[in-house]
């Protein structure tokens, strides 16, 4: 079906929608006695993370910082150790700035225009917390909305990247959007995706909208959309595990860095100044990061560094210290497993 059919049969569509989704909407905390502030940090970390993952992280971070104003008290070390093991530690430091700004504000704005000038906001988290907490009629482009989307026009086209495809349908998901609960159709909308519109085996039988769907009706659905395909490139990153009476050296990633900044992560071997090991890894682990198949190498060095020359953004920790540090990825878990190898 067309975009300008698929929106000629936009009641049909809205009223199916919105039924399914009041029957069915799963209950997440964010949703029970919704809030601007529980939005807005469901948001952020529902980024590129699963439902099920950032559950328990919603629910420790609410009792840690309940509101905007207790978030902006913490400083910036709690709030990353509070984001441990989320990942894509730029969201954190984001709500971090935006709770910051918003407590200085006499009103907080509700249309997502304005709501873009947040650290960390862009059209997406915009038009989600604008239209769940204020009905403003911003429609959402998410991975859900153009997998759906394309499935019901049946669009062969082929799109670089899934943020591309989102310029594309970004008016088809506007024209389509339920003015009365914009809220809960953009809602209705990631559900959908989220539930039954999967990336692979689509529960078309399942789904509200199957009569409108010509993806479906074609027997393509899986298909879409047509993405292109992502060149996976291997990597191996050796680690220096060095542990003795001074401790645990670890790496702590300096401010200036692109990424991670203030997170701790068991040494390379060229940050360690180590520059070559004889003996084989004591434990190997794989790992993926976007495009990227990382191999991570850790080799038992017996070497005593001078507490005064230790290399650059290297520190000696305790043990029983671990605990208080914010970690990078998964490195606490490796360090408790070398701690179990290494007597």
């Amino acid at each position: 079906m067309p975009s300008d059919l698929l929106v000629q049969k936009r009641q049909k569509f809205q009223e199916n929608l919105i039924n399914w989704y009041d029957a069915n909407a799963r209950d997440l905390p964010w949703r029970e006695k919704p809030s601007v502030y529980k939005t807005v940090v469901s948001e952020f970390m529902l980024q590129q993370t699963q439902v099920k993952t950032v559950l328990p992280y919603f629910d420790a971070w609410l009792k840690n910082y309940p509101n905007f104003s207790e978030l902006a008290a913490a400083t910036e070390d709690q709030v990353l150790k509070s984001w441990e093991g989320l990942g894509y530690y730029s969201r954190a430091r984001n709500l971090h700035k935006l709770a910051k700004a918003i407590i200085k504000l006499e009103e907080m704005p509700t249309d997502s225009k304005n709501w873009q000038a947040f650290p960390g906001i862009g059209p997406y988290a915009a038009a989600a917390v604008c239209s769940i907490s204020f009905n403003d009629p911003s429609a959402v482009v998410d991975g859900n909305v153009v997998r759906i989307l394309s499935r019901l026009t049946a669009d062969e086209n082929e799109y670089k990247s899934s943020t591309d495809a989102a310029k594309v349908y970004r008016q088809l998901s506007q024209d389509l959007l339920n003015l009365d609960r914009a809220g809960d159709h953009n809602q209705a909308m990631m559900e959908l995706g989220a539930t039954l519109c999967h990336k692979q085996k689509p529960q078309c039988l399942l789904c509200p909208v199957n009569e409108l769907c010509q993806g479906s009706q074609q027997g393509i659905a899986e298909e879409l959309p047509k993405l292109n395909k992502i060149k996976i490139e291997k990597k191996t990153v050796d680690r220096a595990w060095i542990q003795n009476e001074k401790g645990i050296l670890l790496y702590k990633i300096p401010q200036n860095a692109s990424r991670m900044k203030g997170l701790h992560e068991i040494p390379t071997l060229e940050q360690a100044k180590i520059s070559n090991v004889a003996d084989s890894p004591i434990l190997e682990r794989k790992r993926s990061i976007t495009k990227y198949r990382i191999t991570e190498r850790f080799f038992d060095i017996e070497q005593t560094l001078h507490p005064t020359k230790l290399p650059e953004n290297c520190i000696w920790t305790n043990p029983q210290d671990l605990k208080t540090l914010a970690f990078s990825g998964p490195h606490r878990r490796w360090i408790e497993e070398l701690i179990q190898i290494v007597p």
